[in-house]
């Protein structure tokens, strides 16, 4: 790698760790082009374990024979591969914080290429247990879905046009990295997946709301979990149109849980064995 002193903010090729907004690093370029940021040593290697093209790294400088040397010694190795040689960033912590607003997590930012989006018909083939993000926007909550999918058996994520980007850093950061691990893509409804031979689950509290423990549930070969709005939950026209309406049944009069939270509960519950 091309180690580079960072010398003033203004510094060329620093602007994407810094300047550089989430929708700016997304679409300042075609999509396939576009870029994420993966933070911490662990987070990072679960990107280049999973195949994700790493573009440039900024490191505390104390960590470059530390906690980043794995890290640094795997890209070279594809450095060596592809024959491309990548900018490693470096300076002390007050200096990479002004640079990013934040105090870098272990010391390690790594800029990687977004993948080519994946179509619903892709995420759907050969899986049994999908779950659907609708419209939750708190980054927070997606990535700890995305964990909880990855560690109980979700074969793929949807997210609907308003829900979080996966590839946003806190995303990223919540999840472990299992946003690299569970394939995902957008949908514009979650009844699309009737279509590839799907049966829909809205977790909403309504008059028609089934038990998560019900039997035919679990029965269902290929079922997808939709999960709605932290705020508003699911829209009215979503669960009217699901094939079921699920609810996870509560004592002390606690009526719902945090959807990261709630979702957790359904995937174990509803896993295919």
């Amino acid at each position: 790698m091309l180690l580079t002193e960072i010398t003033t903010l203004s510094q060329g090729g620093v602007e994407i760790f810094g300047t550089l907004t989430e929708a700016q690093l997304r679409n300042r370029l075609e999509p396939e082009k576009g870029i994420f940021i993966a933070e911490s040593p662990k987070v990072i290697k679960v990107a280049l374990d999973a195949g994700y093209e790493p573009v440039a790294l900024l490191c505390e400088r104390r960590h470059i024979e530390g906690d980043a040397a794995p890290i640094i010694r795997q890209i070279s190795e594809w450095e060596q591969r592809s024959q491309r040689q990548l900018p490693l960033y470096t300076g002390e912590r007050d200096v990479l914080c002004t640079l990013t607003g934040y105090t870098l997590t272990r010391g390690v930012l790594c800029a990687m290429r977004r993948p080519h989006p994946l179509s619903p018909a892709e995420i759907c083939d050969g899986a049994r247990r999908l779950v659907v993000i609708d419209a939750v926007v708190d980054s927070t909550n997606v990535g700890a879905i995305f964990r909880s999918a990855a560690a109980l058996g979700i074969d793929g994520v949807l997210l609907t046009p308003e829900s979080c980007d996966p590839l946003n850093r806190r995303a990223v950061r919540v999840s472990m990295g299992s946003v690299f691990l569970v394939p995902w893509t957008r949908i514009d409804s979650p009844s699309e997946l009737q279509q590839f031979g799907f049966r829909t689950a809205a977790m909403a509290l309504t008059e028609r709301s089934i038990s998560l423990s019900d039997a035919r549930l679990k029965t269902e070969q290929r079922l997808a979990l939709i999960m709605g709005n932290e705020g508003d939950g699911l829209p009215a026209a979503t669960i009217e149109t699901a094939d079921y309406v699920v609810r996870i049944p509560m004592k002390h009069g606690v009526d719902s849980l945090n959807v990261a939270a709630a979702a957790a509960v359904a995937f174990w519950e509803l896993r295919s064995e």
